[in-house]
């Protein structure tokens, strides 16, 4: 699933290609968004909210996207074929210069630009760990609100901060040494918010790095083993070299990576953890 970050960039590399243009021909696959209603109307802004992006259009629409697993975005000069099929299409705007195309999101909707404020998904989201205006002290009030919650489920639900996908959940508990499965209560202020500074650090330096292909939490995104746990099952742990492990996890059974010696929480434990 891309993360806040992706979506970040994602909308940066847009920008210049549909800020201030007329569309000039849309279509959509059915059932789909009646994205024909944007044709002949210029494009306001690209604007990434948490996992979510939204683009305004000057006559009062707006389209909602999320990319969930499979989604795409990809830019095409008139006339040049598609890198993926074009049934996998979930919405194309064209300009007079570009050919921009959304492929496989779960999720796209075309709404009232004052409707998207009180969408059910957009409205729920905690504070944009990318924003300038993203509050440390509402994502530490939200976070230690879900106290029955594990960490590694806690840290994804983005009505507490938007932006963390299974990437940097795994990557943000090997770096504090906090067990996946330690509750939220079990895990003292200090170190929520310092897990919280992480986060908030890691996404902005992604987002800022210019390869939107490519997460790291440890060193150059060009170059190998950026990642100290996530996608290394069986291989050695950078710290220790014990073995890393990976294991489901949760109501979405998302793979949860850790290290089962330098992970072992430093605070009250509630549960034995696998």
């Amino acid at each position: 699933m891309p993360e806040g970050d992706t979506i970040f960039q994602t909308a940066a590399a847009l920008r210049p290609l549909l800020v201030g243009q007329q569309i000039v021909r849309a279509s959509a696959r059915a059932p789909g968004p009646q994205i024909q209603r944007v044709i002949g109307s210029h494009v306001l802004s690209v604007e990434p909210v948490g996992k979510h992006m939204i683009i305004r259009f000057d006559n009062g629409l707006a389209l909602h996207t999320h990319l969930r697993m499979g989604g795409t975005w990809h830019r095409y000069g008139p006339g040049q074929p598609w890198r993926i099929a074009a049934w996998k299409a979930r919405v194309v705007l064209e300009t007079a210069t570009d050919v921009v195309v959304c492929f496989n999101a779960p999720v796209a909707e075309l709404m009232q630009d004052r409707a998207v404020a009180l969408h059910p998904a957009l409205k729920a989201l905690g504070p944009d760990l990318i924003s300038s205006s993203f509050s440390p002290d509402e994502a530490f009030a939200r976070l230690r609100s879900l106290s029955d919650a594990e960490i590694a489920e806690a840290l994804l639900d983005q009505r507490v901060m938007a932006g963390i996908g299974n990437v940097f959940k795994s990557e943000i508990l090997f770096i504090h040494s906090i067990n996946p499965w330690t509750h939220v209560s079990d895990i003292s202020d200090d170190v929520l918010r310092s897990m919280i500074a992480t986060a908030q650090r890691l996404l902005v330096e992604n987002a800022t790095s210019g390869n939107p292909h490519r997460i790291t939490t440890r060193g150059d995104p060009g170059a190998h083993g950026s990642s100290y746990v996530y996608g290394r099952a069986n291989r050695p742990c950078p710290r220790c070299g014990t073995p890393i492990r990976v294991r489901r996890q949760g109501a979405l059974n998302r793979s949860t990576y850790w290290c089962p010696t330098c992970e072992t929480t430093r605070e009250l434990p509630r549960t034995a953890y696998p």
